[in-house]
């Protein structure tokens, strides 16, 4: 399964979230650079753009569709569904069969495609049964309009649950060298040959800032602090496709080229004993 979710020879994906305005409300104040960044991304290799509807909402997917399309082959488009938006950093989620059909017919219509390579569930909404929101996303597999079906914020009891009523793809839950609570999700993946996407993969970027926690061994491997963050995780696990987000270029060219990092055992080593550090630090920023 992860074969046909991410490229075998670069793990990193991009994150569209960072292409709207403050509050991931809106435009962003260069719709055009944003739309750059995606081209950007796709020439300089990546083979994996994560989206939601409610980025915006449905600013990034229809930047997306204008930078991208008609796209490219062996490039797999995520897409997510079930979060409704009331206003800059307001989510609340909506997980009503018929509300979850109809974002994936618009997905599909603004994406322009026939059939989502990945859609995932973005919140599991408390109030209605797991069960009938996974069931039309899987009557929606069966029309050929979903690819594969992804969950994302999921503890390992609803996993296990929704992996029980349907073939779980991929799981999108945030994870980074300061924050591993869903590591138990983690190895739930690794041992159903599941996707998981770290999301938050830079702590919100304050891991990539130059003079924090991973500053000091980030010099020593001539690399920048995220950079090291993004090799961390590609260390972590053969199913981990971290997929960090900016909308500046050169800041994808530097994300991308944590892949050629390769950490020794020591360096690991390293980088788990600033955690406790970074933890602790990391209090109050994500």
């Amino acid at each position: 399964m992860t074969s046909l979710l991410f490229s075998s020879s670069n793990r990193i994906g991009f994150g569209s979230m960072q292409l709207t305005g403050p509050g991931h409300w809106a435009a962003p104040d260069s719709p055009e650079q944003a739309m750059q960044v995606l081209r950007d991304a796709v020439d300089a290799g990546v083979t994996h753009i994560d989206t939601a509807d409610a980025y915006g909402p449905f600013t990034a997917e229809k930047y997306i569709r204008k930078a991208l399309h008609p796209y490219r082959d062996g490039l797999v488009i995520a897409t997510k569904g079930g979060l409704t938006r009331q206003g800059p950093d307001r989510w609340a989620p909506c997980g009503r069969p018929e509300y979850l059909r109809q974002c994936v017919e618009m997905s599909l219509r603004r994406l322009q495609v026939d059939r989502i390579d990945l859609y995932y569930l973005h919140r599991i909404d408390p109030a209605v049964a797991m069960e009938d929101q996974l069931a039309v996303l899987s009557d929606m597999q069966a029309e050929g309009k979903i690819h594969h079906i992804g969950l994302s914020k999921v503890d390992i009891g609803q996993v296990r649950k929704a992996s029980e009523l349907i073939d779980v793809a991929a799981v999108q839950n945030k994870y980074n060298v300061s924050n591993r609570v869903f590591e138990e999700v983690l190895r739930y993946c690794e041992d159903a040959g599941i996707v998981f996407v770290p999301y938050a993969p830079l702590a919100s970027g304050w891991l990539a800032e130059p003079h924090g926690v991973l500053h000091e061994l980030a010099t020593q491997y001539g690399a920048t602090p995220a950079q090291l963050a993004l090799a961390w995780l590609l260390h972590r696990s053969p199913v981990m496709m971290p997929i960090p987000g900016t909308s500046s270029s050169a800041r994808l060219h530097e994300n991308l080229a944590a892949h050629q990092i390769d950490l020794t055992r020591e360096a690991v080593a390293a980088i788990e004993l600033a955690a406790t550090r970074i933890a602790r630090s990391a209090v109050g920023k994500e």
